[in-house]
């Protein structure tokens, strides 16, 4: 294995980046040598790490007056086209949420949509149809808290041990709350204790009769983990057919395909799971695996740069930036060799 493969191993998983796409110029604003640019994104509840629906994103000039205003649609996408250059203000409101603002710079290149984090209002009732299964919703109140208690320790505060705790006093109280015992499943799994996590996949699986995908995704994960490819991606991808939103069920189908050498289904997996959830840094090193097979420089650059974009200062980011540097020079090199056989 050379060192650039060696590098893309070490990349580990966060939250937090910023996504983009940008817009073609429109046929006026090439007449008058104006270029006209885009700003899109996804908003997020920041516990739950889901899309959030209905979300009011306006769009403001430095002096306060509105430039646009949308709501996100149901996947919390939202898309503003035809910006000008210059600096504006992105302002997120929602029922339930508290009100988030922040400036962003248009032009200069490639213009960078934005992912949202919207953090719940103290106080309000954290489940939100658009965010909670009804199952959910149908629990005590009481073990709906302890399981979002759950996640911000797991999630933000890196406390797993105290997650796992809120996970089980929610189960205790609500019996049947499979969706509890697959995040008790999966902080266990996290753990380093399978057998224990094993069980509680079993469990969110047989309460919910079968009809729970997150679970039968942990499943297979663990086969991937035994050197079963073949058993881990079927049952990932039953998983991914009961829930087709998952993010982390795309990335360990990608690190299936991944495994058996299958690049392209690999990397359609990846992008799947990075259209649900640009935020996760492990989507970033599946995709640079797959681009470093295919030798494909240019798209292996663009990983690291959104890997670099989500972590600068941690500690596989130096590793990162040496990676980039190599893969710079590779880039470099390709181009040399092409200027001098077209010489020829």
């Amino acid at each position: 294995m050379g060192r650039l493969s060696i590098r893309i191993l070490v990349f580990f998983c966060v939250y937090v980046c910023l996504v983009a796409s940008v817009v073609s110029r429109t046929a006026r604003a090439f007449q008058m040598g104006t270029e006209m640019y885009g700003i899109s994104g996804r908003v997020y509840d920041e516990q739950s790490q889901q899309t959030v629906r209905g979300v009011e994103v306006t769009l403001r000039e430095p002096s306060g007056a509105m430039r646009a205003q949308i709501q996100s649609d149901d996947n919390g996408r939202f898309d503003f086209g035809n910006v000008n250059r210059g600096n504006y203000e992105i302002v997120a409101s929602a029922s339930g949420y508290e009100l988030y603002s922040v400036s962003v710079s248009v032009g200069g290149g490639a213009t960078r949509g934005m992912t949202i984090y919207l953090k719940r209002t103290v106080g309000e009732q954290a489940s939100k149809q658009s965010i909670v299964s009804a199952h959910e919703l149908s629990m005590p109140k009481k073990a709906r808290d302890l399981m979002l208690s759950g996640k911000q320790k797991v999630f933000f505060d890196k406390n797993p041990e105290g997650g796992l705790t809120d996970f089980q006093s929610a189960v205790a109280i609500a019996p049947h709350y499979y969706e509890a015992y697959y995040q008790i499943g999966m902080t266990l799994y996290e753990l380093g204790k399978r057998d224990e996590a094993e069980t509680n996949f079993r469990k969110s699986i047989e309460l919910s009769k079968e009809k729970y995908g997150e679970p039968v995704i942990g499943m297979g994960t663990m086969l991937l983990d035994k050197g079963d490819n073949s058993g881990g991606e079927k049952m990932i991808r039953h998983g991914v057919e009961l829930s087709p939103n998952f993010w982390l069920g795309y990335y360990e189908l990608g690190r299936a395909y991944l495994a058996e050498n299958r690049l392209p289904e690999a990397k359609k997996a990846g992008e799947q799971a990075r259209s649900l959830m640009p935020t996760a840094a492990i989507v970033y090193r599946l995709l640079a695996n797959v681009h470093m097979r295919e030798k494909d420089y240019p798209a292996l650059l663009d990983d690291i740069d959104t890997y670099l974009k989500i972590d600068p200062n941690g500690a596989a980011g130096t590793h990162a930036k040496e990676m980039r540097a190599e893969v710079l020079q590779k880039i470099k090199d390709e181009q040399v060799m092409s200027k001098n056989a077209s010489a020829k």
